[in-house]
């Protein structure tokens, strides 16, 4: 059977290359990082390099650079830390409503625990508006913290804009850049972020690894207490084999930004100006123009997503109903939610992603499987066009 994976968002095949780079540190330069003798010694310069090679793509000092085990750590690293480290100042974080449960889930944890916690608006497209923002910050606001790309409808925050904000009154700024990474600029510089949330395995690189930019001067406890590792902020015996993964990966994401982007981008304007030409009653997520480059959130009327996943599956092509950490759940999408998208609606909703290995044939097969799944579900559906919802 034809296999056709578009759920890049999801996760990531890992690249050859960084395959080729991981495996040497599974057997053969297998020492122990914190340890003093010399089989220890090419752990500890694997890490310096791939701590580099991740600190390049994004623009920061290594120092800067802390690996983690994935991003949902790092997020929790930076809500727990950063409330931590500044509670004299005082106990309110600013977010979204549409953040990834990382975030969302922590937010509420620490609401139980005394902190209070705003969750922030969004318009139809999901983004946060500057005055939203203003009008959300309090004398006691230690952080604001805001998703870079959304992981369901691909939607990318003005996150230089909101930085300025958050630092004009003093207030740390922390992004989620799980899905931004590798797919749009991350340079911490120019976007002025204090901490930035990564992942390995959204770059083809392996799972199991992420990393969390902090700024050098931001005030920010540790989250894992118990050894020395990552200069003494981060707990836990490091994880050689998949940093090494994650460095190769962010220097071949580097390398290739622009033909990875381009690349991306074409493929899902080709995919979505199909579907939405050739099949009715069918309309995009999120923003057109600023968007993640291989994000095709698309909203199939009078039908259950769930019925065209599992039948898209029958013939081999992979795909999601919202993020991946959630696709269990029967629970309408929280972003579509808060983007003004009623249940009933919300419920024929499909995330396509494309990547590196997507080829135009795979999306044509696509399309042409989706065209007989909408007509023979919507044939058999309760809800008519004509009857509405």
């Amino acid at each position: 059977m034809k296999q056709i994976y578009l759920d890049y968002s999801a996760t990531t095949p890992v690249k050859p290359e960084v395959l080729d780079a991981m495996l040497p540190y599974f057997t053969e330069f297998y020492g122990n990082p914190s340890s003093l003798y010399d089989l220890s010694y090419p752990s500890k310069d694997a890490i310096a390099e791939a701590r580099g090679q991740v600190a390049g793509l994004i623009n920061c000092d290594p120092s800067e650079l802390f690996f983690t085990s994935c991003g949902s750590e790092s997020d929790n690293w930076v809500l727990f830390g950063v409330a931590d480290a500044q509670r004299k100042k005082g106990g309110h974080i600013i977010t979204t409503s549409i953040e990834h449960h990382a975030i969302l889930h922590t937010g509420d944890f620490q609401r139980k625990h005394g902190l209070d916690v705003t969750y922030l608006p969004v318009d139809e497209e999901g983004f946060i508006t500057p005055e939203v923002l203003e009008a959300a910050i309090r004398p006691d606001t230690v952080l604001i913290s805001v998703m870079y790309v959304n992981n369901e409808v691909g939607t990318v925050q003005n996150i230089k804009k909101l930085a300025e904000i958050a630092h004009a009154h003093g207030i740390t700024f922390h992004t989620d850049a799980v899905q931004a990474l590798g797919n749009v600029n991350c340079d911490v510089k120019e976007l002025g972020v204090d901490l930035m949330s990564m992942s390995a395995h959204k770059i083809y690189g392996p799972k199991g690894v992420g990393a969390l930019y902090i700024k050098k001067g931001t005030r920010i406890s540790n989250y894992l207490h118990g050894g020395a590792q990552e200069s003494k902020h981060r707990a836990g015996t490091e994880n050689v084999p998949g940093i090494v993964g994650f460095g190769k990966a962010a220097a071949l994401a580097n390398e290739h930004f622009a033909e990875h982007v381009q690349h991306s981008s074409s493929l899902r304007d080709y995919f979505v100006e199909r579907v939405l030409t050739e099949i009715p009653h069918t309309y995009l997520n999120g923003s057109r123009e600023h968007r993640h480059p291989g994000n095709a959130n698309i909203t199939f009327e009078y039908i259950e997503g769930e019925s065209i996943l599992l039948m898209l599956n029958h013939y081999g092509i992979s795909v999601s109903t919202g993020s991946a950490c959630s696709s269990a759940s029967l629970t309408p999408s929280h972003v579509l939610s808060a983007m003004g998208i009623p249940a009933e609606i919300i419920h024929g909703t499909i995330r396509f992603t494309v990547g590196d290995m997507t080829t135009k044939e795979d999306l044509d097969y696509t399309v042409d499987r989706l065209k007989e799944i909408v007509a023979k579900l919507r044939e058999i559906s309760a809800v008519s066009e004509e009857k509405g919802w």
